[in-house]
């Protein structure tokens, strides 16, 4: 993590814990917000006006809350207004790398070698995680914002014209709805799995396990009971928050986060809605399976020696390469 400005040896993903051992997660440093007049959004300054070729977004394809972002960006169809770059999916020594891997992309903004020398060009005294997604503003030459919650309702509605207004994540009639769902899914299952993960104590990491099972069980009965996504056929932002964590599952969290009660694959309900979800046009584009193990596996403090599973063959996504007997 960077300590006033400098990068510091040994990282560690698990910077905070609680008084039980369990996982804590940093808060976004940076929450200012695109409005289509520059006018200030909920956090922050104003001066931040949509325009096309202004900003740009930096993702890593392993990350839930990067491809949240990129999810948005794809089905509100700011491709040519918001441009992209995709780190490598294995965390360095220095954290995020920006290189040639298949799928990965330089930066081609700031010429940068680590996502930490963005956060060291906006704040030079910067302290903390240098994590993605990361909304880069070309022309003031800094940090927009670095939560995906705020980035995803800024490409839902912050780009005003600019974006495609014919689907519309965060409705009016359903915000409701939608924050109370998010505020269930998000403790229990999206950030659960890391709580699970990343624990310290046997106690921190049994809490997370039973949080995750029993919010997976909630959802599994309230998808069987009917209708295509959760808030019926209405496709939302609640949607795109769950799912980047179901489609990470099996590869991922199952194994390496020990949350091995059960895969995905064996809730009948759940396992339908992540592959229609798949289905909608242009996420599947979002979706690199690949850039997920590789990243997860790369996590040195939970596989030191590297060694990334074949498995498992996930139904509706890359089919798995056996590799031939020895």
């Amino acid at each position: 993590m960077l300590v006033d400005g400098k990068w510091t040896a040994d990282w560690h993903p698990v910077q905070a814990k609680d008084a039980k051992g369990g996982f804590v997660r940093q808060v976004s440093g940076f929450r200012h917000w695109v409005t289509p007049d520059g006018a200030p959004g909920p956090t922050g300054e104003g001066g931040f006006a949509a325009e096309t070729g202004r900003y740009h977004l930096y993702v890593a394809l392993i990350c839930p809350w990067a491809s949240r972002t990129l999810i948005a960006r794809k089905l509100k169809r700011l491709e040519d207004v918001v441009s992209l770059s995709v780190v490598e999916p294995a965390l360095t020594d220095e954290g995020w790398r920006f290189g040639n891997y298949p799928g990965a992309t330089p930066d081609a903004v700031n010429g940068a070698i680590y996502l930490h020398e963005l956060y060291t060009r906006a704040d030079p005294h910067y302290t903390g995680r240098a994590t993605v997604p990361v909304l880069w503003d070309r022309q003031r030459g800094t940090i927009v914002n670095n939560e995906s919650a705020d980035i995803l309702r800024m490409f839902n509605s912050g780009f005003g014209t600019l974006a495609d207004d014919g689907i519309d994540l965060y409705p009016a009639d359903l915000r409701e709805a939608i924050d109370a769902l998010n505020a269930r899914i998000y403790p229990r299952l999206n950030n659960g799995v890391y709580r699970a993960g990343f624990a310290t104590t046997q106690f921190a990491y049994e809490e997370a396990f039973a949080d995750v099972f029993g919010m997976l069980a909630e959802l599994e009965q309230r998808l069987a009971a009917g209708g295509r996504f959760l808030s019926g056929d209405r496709f939302t932002e609640a949607d795109i928050r769950l799912f980047v964590t179901l489609v990470r599952f099996d590869a991922a969290y199952h194994g390496l986060f020990k949350c091995n009660l059960k895969r995905i694959a064996d809730y009948p309900a759940l396992q339908a809605y992540m592959l229609r979800v798949l289905d909608v046009p242009g996420i599947r584009d979002t979706v690199s399976i690949d850039h997920i193990k590789r990243g997860y596996y790369s996590i040195k403090s939970l596989n030191p020696n590297g060694i990334v599973p074949a498995g498992p063959d996930l139904p509706g996504l890359a089919p798995v390469r056996v590799p031939p007997a020895a």
